[in-house]
């Protein structure tokens, strides 16, 4: 009997332990606890619109399709100065990039060869004209015939006309600017063989510039000559305002274009040929969605307006386009109707 007490205690304080350690678990996981149905917490989405923030409620406008279409700019004076002897360059005295005046020499050409023909040509000259003296004064004593006297004078006008030929020849061998501009394109170095339509140098005018663009031909008909179009610069990166100067009658073939030259007005001597510009063409008008422009927040890639509904601004992912005048159109993520922030409420 004693036994039996024994084990039966040990097992007792057993069962007790476990009884125990299974109330402990059930009362730490909330077993024992009195039960909470789940449910949402109601909060309200988005910001409070203070009564005095300004609102823009939005609406589908038509707007004009703008165009861009990509040229190079061009001197509309660039001139081309060619050797127009055979001859040696002997001295250059301008370089690319340099701004010269009208009539200011450039090149010099070595002219020893065409100074030994003027020489010899005033040579032939001087006794052209001594034999046509003579024969007059013989024609004049009637020591003479009227032939023997015409063709002493066709001899002394032939000599004369060769001397004048000579010295034109010579102004050949002085290369000089036509027009006050910037020297580009400069093709030789001293010593070079210069030779008839060899290209030396070319000078432009910096103040009458244009835009050189191939407009589609479907878009030539917005244009006409002597209207008035925005331009925008890459390089100073400025807007200008141009007038249509030149429609190129010929299309082409492979790009289905028409050059268009636009001039442009304001240029100021620091527009280099050769600059990256836009020209907008308006197109048929469509339907758009303008917002303004302090509406929009960019943040790296993603733009994002704050809607207002119920007295709370939502912030609102967007897809912007071009800006115009202070506003900028939404592709998507807005519709008529809908009301945002003019000032979006900074957020965090």
């Amino acid at each position: 009997m004693k036994n039996i007490a024994i084990h039966f205690k040990k097992h007792l304080k057993l069962v007790i332990g476990i009884v125990g350690l299974a109330a402990v678990i059930a009362w730490s996981g909330g077993f024992l606890a009195k039960k909470v149905k789940p449910g949402q917490f109601e909060h309200p989405a988005g910001i409070a619109v203070p009564a005095e923030a300004a609102t823009f409620a939005v609406q589908v406008e038509n707007a004009p399709v703008r165009v861009e279409v990509v040229g190079t700019t061009a001197s509309e004076e660039k001139i081309n100065l060619s050797a127009r002897i055979p001859a040696y360059v002997g001295e250059i005295f301008a370089s690319a990039g340099d701004r010269v005046k009208k009539g200011q020499k450039l090149v010099a050409l070595d002219d020893r060869d065409i100074r030994q023909q003027l020489a010899g040509a005033e040579a032939q000259l001087n006794q052209a004209q001594t034999e046509y003296e003579r024969a007059k004064q013989l024609f004049e004593k009637e020591a003479t015939t009227q032939q023997a006297l015409t063709a002493a004078e066709s001899m002394y006008a032939g000599a004369r006309a060769q001397v004048e030929q000579v010295k034109v020849m010579l102004t050949y061998a002085q290369v000089e600017s036509p027009i006050d501009g910037i020297v580009t394109e400069r093709r030789i170095e001293a010593g070079d063989l210069a030779n008839p339509g060899m290209l030396l140098l070319a000078v432009y005018d910096p103040l009458r510039m244009r835009l050189e663009a191939p407009v589609p031909v479907r878009l030539v008909d917005r244009l006409a000559l002597g209207q008035e179009v925005d331009v925008a610069l890459e390089r100073p990166a400025r807007v200008l305002k141009g007038r249509v100067s030149e429609i190129v009658s010929e299309v082409d073939s492979s790009s289905r274009t028409q050059l268009v030259k636009v001039h442009l007005d304001g240029v100021e001597g620091d527009v280099l040929p050769g600059t990256f510009g836009r020209l907008w063409v308006d197109a048929e008008s469509r339907a758009a969605i303008f917002v303004p422009a302090s509406a929009v927040v960019q943040i790296g890639q993603l733009a994002f307006v704050q809607a207002v509904r119920d007295g709370r601004a939502v912030r609102r992912l967007v897809k912007t386009g071009p800006a115009r005048d202070g506003q900028i159109e939404i592709l998507s993520g807005l519709r008529a109707g809908d009301v945002v922030l003019v000032n979006p409420i900074l957020e965090g």
